[in-house]
């Protein structure tokens, strides 16, 4: 499906990464070809965008499902897929598959696995998964123990210039029975659990690793104080790192498992207070690099359980925009940030021209009423499971329209 009329969004606060400004975006043949007030041309379709926010789409790194309506609710026109599937993302073939699977409304862009069958043992065939459209590498769910392992994962993803997406979890602390954060809220509901530290050690052994191999890592989810300031320090004498966090551990903390409700059930687990202020701030001062949704869609044979038996994972892309627009509202980022944080950063780790207002990259663009209110119903959602941890909580913020490539997405 191929642009066919130029398209110019008009009279709205057009987000670029200089700044907010009134004026329009023109797209035609797929691509951005006008910015201001000048990019509208005689021949357009005109969409009046009514003083609304025009945006990039968003560009989800480290989905575990494709679920396009709830996407496309949130305005995600991108996403990167984790290789934790059936069967998992360790052979070209799959690789390719997953990679032609979103079009025309979607782009999927594929993490090829690390090691095969994401055991943490043998290496997968990474070069030729990049050559079957792998945009990065990922460790899966689960930090791999072996360093040596990792080492070379990480050598071979510097010789292909290709990032590694990595689980930030000690396994050896965490085990395979911790559900909780180690501290009051988890002694409280005798919940197995694991120490903060656990994400810590495993951040600082594999940054160890990159330096040795040259190569860039990106941390899926810090959500710990201490993991954050050994990014914040790797990141200042001039390591190739870059963090990621979902809207749950800015906006939550271990407080919300208080009635063992499932949907709080994540990996990594809410931390505690103190945690999720280290995280407000590590946005706000750019230690953190990209905000994903993490969308893990679970269904009741999943979730209707006993805590300690439930599956981890929250729906989240269709909570992604707003809850990130809490943070400006509150002032810890303004709106270029943002949308940094949820599309440019992202696609610029994945190596794709999108992500930004910028004349020659894809046609992604999203119209936003940032003010527009809402309430959280996961009854309602277009998802295809209901797993969300803000069930019943009101939203600012609302997608109004998306264009993929310059076609409108129904």
């Amino acid at each position: 499906m191929k642009q066919v009329q130029p398209i110019a969004i008009a009279n709205g606060k057009v987000v670029t990464p200089d700044g907010v400004r009134d004026g329009a975006v023109r797209l035609a043949e797929g691509m951005i070809v006008g910015v201001g007030d000048e990019a509208r041309q005689d021949g357009d379709e005109v969409i009046d965008a009514k003083g609304k926010l025009i945006v990039p789409g968003l560009v989800d790194l480290g989905v575990f499902a494709i679920d396009k309506p709830a996407f496309h609710f949130g305005g995600i026109s991108r996403a990167a897929l984790m290789p934790d599937q059936n069967p998992p993302l360790d052979l070209p073939s799959r690789v390719n598959y997953i990679a032609k699977s979103g079009k025309p409304d979607l782009w999927v862009h594929p993490l090829a696995a690390a090691t095969r069958g994401l055991e943490g043992e043998q290496l997968g065939e990474v070069a030729l998964m990049r050559e079957a459209g792998a945009r990065g590498i990922a460790t899966g769910r689960r930090w791999i123990a072996d360093s040596g392992v990792m080492l070379r994962v990480l050598q071979y993803a510097a010789m292909l210039d290709q990032v590694v997406v990595a689980h930030a979890e000690d396994g050896g602390l965490a085990g395979s029975e911790a559900v909780a954060t180690a501290g009051e809220m988890a002694t409280r509901l005798g919940l197995p659990s694991a120490p903060a530290q656990a994400e810590a050690l495993a951040v600082a052994r594999d940054i160890a690793l990159a330096e040795i191999a040259g190569a860039r890592i990106h941390f899926r989810q810090l959500t710990t104080q201490g993991a954050l300031e050994l990014v914040r320090a790797a990141k200042a004498r001039g390591v190739p790192v870059t963090a990621g966090v979902t809207p749950a551990h800015f906006m939550l903390s271990d407080l919300a498992i208080g009635d063992f409700r499932t949907f709080g059930r994540l990996s990594l687990p809410l931390r505690s207070e103190d945690d999720r202020h280290a995280v407000v701030a590590a946005i706000g001062d750019g230690t953190i690099d990209v905000i994903a949704s993490g969308h893990d869609p679970r269904g009741p044979e999943d979730k209707r359980l006993p805590f300690t038996d439930a599956e981890p994972g929250m729906a989240g892309a269709e909570t992604l925009l707003s809850c990130t627009l809490t943070l400006v509202r509150d002032g810890v980022i303004d709106l270029p940030r943002a949308f940094d944080l949820l599309a440019g950063a992202p696609a610029r780790l994945l190596g794709v021209d999108a992500g930004e207002i910028r004349e020659g990259f894809e046609g992604d663009i999203a119209l936003v009423d940032p003010e527009k209110p809402w309430v959280v119903d996961r009854r309602k959602m277009a998802a295809t499971a209901d797993n969300t941890p803000f069930d019943g909580q009101p939203m600012q913020g609302r997608v109004l329209g998306l264009w993929k490539g310059g076609v409108k997405v129904d």
